[in-house]
Formats: C-alpha cells, sequence, structure tokens
C-alpha cells in the first residue's frame, strides 16, 4: 500500500465517551458542534521511538484502538533504535500507520520534525512511546479545536491530581521550569514540558525551531509565546517512570532547556498577525530544523513504510535541501 494512500475515515457518528465528556466540561455548547462540518480537521499522532522495546507494542495500540471525532494517523519514527523496535513494528498492521527509520540515532526532536514532514494531518501532536501519557486524552483535546475555540491546546499534567511521579525533583524540576517560562514571556501556563502540544500543521513548520534532541520541548513553547500565542490547557493523566525503567531525560537537560528559553527571550521582537491568522514569523539568521533536515537525511538516510510493509517509499522522503 502507497505511503500516500487515504486513511479509513473516522465514524463521526458515534464518537467516543472521553470526547462526548470534554465537551460538557469544557464548556462547549451543543450548537458548536456542527462547526466541525465547516471546520476540517485530521489529526496526525507524532510517535518518536529510541529503544521502547518494552512499552511501544502497547502505546501502539492504545493510539491506533482510540476512538476519535475525527480522521487520524500515526507517524512513528524509529530514530536508530538498537534493541527489537524494528521487528515489532514490523508485526503491526495498521494502515493508518506509517513507519519512518532513522539508521542512527538524531534526536528526539528532529524525529519529531521529520515525522511532522511526512504529516498528511490539519493538526499534530507528539505522542511518546513510553505510556507516561494516555491516548484516551487525545480526544478530549480535540474538542476545543472541533469547536473553533483555540488553534493550539496543551495537554497539561495537574501536579498532585491524575499524576504519578516517581521523584520529587522530578516534579519540582518541571514547576521550576515552568515558572522560568511564565517569567519569562509574561504568560501564565500550568505545564510548559508536556509532551501533548496539539497545533495546526503549518505554525508548526513555519517556527524557527533548531534543537534536534530534548531541548524541543522549550523551544516550541518558547516560539510560541513569542508569537503571542496562549496554548488552551486541557487537563490529562500522566504516570511517570524512573530511569531503571528508561527514561532518557536527565537534570542536564533541564539547564538545557533553560539555555534555550533564554535564547529565545533575548531575540523576541513584537509579532503582527498574518493574513492566515497565525502571528507573523520571526525572521532568523539560521534556518528552521525542518529545512536542515531535508538536506542532512535525503533519500539514503530514510525509509518509509506503512504498518509493517517493509518497502522504501522515496514519495515520503523530503526534498533534499543543501544545509547551510
Amino acid at each position: 500500500m502507497p505511503a500516500d494512500s487515504t486513511a479509513p475515515r473516522a465514524d463521526n457518528g458515534r464518537w467516543s465517551l472521553a470526547f462526548g465528556d470534554a465537551v460538557g466540561d469544557l464548556g462547549l455548547a451543543a450548537d458548536e458542534l456542527p462547526r466541525a462540518a465547516a471546520r476540517p480537521v485530521m489529526l496526525s499522532i507524532l510517535m518518536p521511538v529510541y529503544n521502547e522495546e518494552r512499552t511501544l507494542r502497547r502505546a501502539v495500540e492504545a493510539v491506533l484502538n482510540q476512538r476519535y471525532p475525527v480522521d487520524i494517523e500515526l507517524r512513528v519514527v524509529q530514530d536508530g533504535s538498537t534493541d527489537s523496535t524494528r521487528e515489532i513494528l514490523d508485526e503491526i498492521q495498521d494502515p493508518r500507520m506509517f513507519v519512518h527509520e532513522h539508521p542512527r540515532n538524531l534526536g528526539k526532536g528532529a524525529a519529531i520534525v521529520f515525522a511532522a514532514m511526512q504529516a498528511r494531518g490539519s493538526h499534530i501532536v507528539p505522542f511518546d512511546a513510553d505510556l507516561e501519557y494516555s491516548a484516551s486524552d487525545l480526544p478530549r483535546m480535540l474538542a476545543p479545536i472541533i469547536a473553533g475555540r483555540c488553534d493550539v491546546v496543551f495537554g497539561t499534567r495537574m501536579f498532585g491530581m491524575y499524576s504519578s511521579y516517581q521523584s520529587y525533583p522530578q516534579a519540582v524540576g518541571n514547576r521550576a521550569m515552568t515558572l522560568a517560562t511564565n517569567l519569562l514571556f509574561n504568560c501564565y501556563l500550568s505545564d510548559v514540558h508536556t509532551c501533548l502540544k496539539m497545533m495546526p500543521l503549518e505554525l508548526f513548520l513555519s517556527l524557527d525551531l533548531r534543537e534536534r534532541g530534548f531541548g524541543l520541548d522549550a523551544e516550541l513553547t518558547a516560539r510560541l509565546l513569542q508569537r503571542g500565542i496562549r496554548p488552551f490547557e486541557v487537563p490529562v493523566s500522566y504516570h511517570s517512570r524512573s530511569v531503571a525503567d528508561g527514561k532518557k531525560i536527565t537534570w542536564r537537560d533541564g539547564l538545557h532547556c533553560l539555555r534555550v528559553l533564554g535564547r529565545v527571550r533575548r531575540g523576541q521582537p513584537q509579532c503582527l498577525s498574518d493574513d492566515r491568522g497565525f502571528p507573523a514569523p520571526v525572521a532568523t539568521s539560521r534556518r528552521p530544523i525542518h529545512s536542515v533536515l531535508g538536506g542532512r537525511l535525503g533519500q539514503r538516510d530514510t525509509a518509509s513504510h506503512v504498518s509493517g510493509a517493509r518497502e522504501e517509499d522515496r514519495d515520503a522522503t523530503p526534498d533534499v535541501v543543501s544545509a547551510p
């Protein structure tokens, strides 16, 4: 099956209970829902994977088995894993799942950006393969977007509610990063480093993103705030894992994220909206990461397939762009 084939359409007449509950929880009136017909949404779920053989199958099945009020696709980037990740992905058969491979580990940020470059949806959301987040929260995040209330939604981990942290430093570190962001950008967010950041694909690709690792979380939030965008926050559940369970982020990544926030803040200009309704992009002397990735990867370094069919799909690989 070619990688650009049309995915099965969602059964919009049988929305999940989670989505139905969200309509009431978010204060959306019933007469707002028909706007979905005039506001078509397709969600591309981006899953970077690096040595997650213990949880990968359950994470993928949780995403694919969840019922959504819109069409979805799952873009998995096998980011140079050395365990049985590749074999597990080959065994999963679903035409909505597209697998892209990096022969070497390029980093979580690079994997997310590359998946976004291949996405066909109107909106994207990253989703980790480690089961720290729940796929059942995704329909709730879609509700305000479909109703036309907002364009950007963050799935916020409510500290002390619907969440479990393996250590005190994990929780405090996250709060410290959020406080720093709020002070630097004059905003009031509850969770800067949530993985679940849902937004229009066009907006994501227009951002000047340079981080290839865990720093993308901080940079993505900072770039949105820099443009004057204030995300709508929806509470989600969270169950953190320990280093022994495979958690890869460390305190050093936290320090790096602080530097990323400072770098973006120092270059913050006054932003005006463009004709699409998005704040105008910021001039920069460096090219965005998605432009650089096109040249760094090219045809030889990526392969794509649909639901386990091991066949290179050159049409799914971005045009080669010369790196600066």
